[in-house]
């Protein structure tokens, strides 16, 4: 069963993070630097929510806001579920699919470990079943 740390073992355990008090605009450009859909807001190492592409187009541009002059930690999402290193990956999937969220920050005690994405998970699926099948083409070809 594959768990959250192989996950950060093959994508790394850091994430990209702004402070507080940027801008959205600023975070949106990392994110298109960086082709993320979210970065972390921190302060200093402290953990205080998310910001993502869905948080923009929601609580900025559907309410007619600046980007130029909202702060992230004006529209971050602080209420996400977390996870830690030794938890499934099916339980990340089920969690993301209960709660139709698309992040879940990983937290290794009080540490904030990395950020686990849907696409990661899926990533990590689609190498499972590669490797079952290459496991099977194994088998299959060692009896012939």
């Amino acid at each position: 069963m594959r768990k959250v740390s192989d996950i950060l073992g093959r994508k790394g355990a850091s994430a990209v993070a702004v402070a507080p008090d940027t801008k959205v605009i600023e975070a949106l450009n990392i994110m298109a630097e960086k082709n993320i859909g979210s970065v972390l807001v921190m302060d200093g190492g402290e953990y205080l929510g998310i910001i993502t592409e869905r948080d923009y187009s929601r609580k900025v541009a559907l309410k007619h806001k600046s980007s130029v002059d909202t702060k992230v930690s004006e529209i971050m999402t602080t209420n996400l579920p977390s996870v830690n290193p030794s938890d499934s990956v099916e339980h990340c999937m089920q969690l993301m699919s209960d709660k139709n969220i698309r992040y879940l920050p990983v937290f290794d005690g009080n540490l904030l470990a990395g950020i686990v994405s849907m696409s990661d998970v899926v990533k990590d699926t689609i190498l499972q079943q590669k490797e079952t099948i290459s496991h099977l083409e194994s088998y299959i070809h060692s009896g012939l």
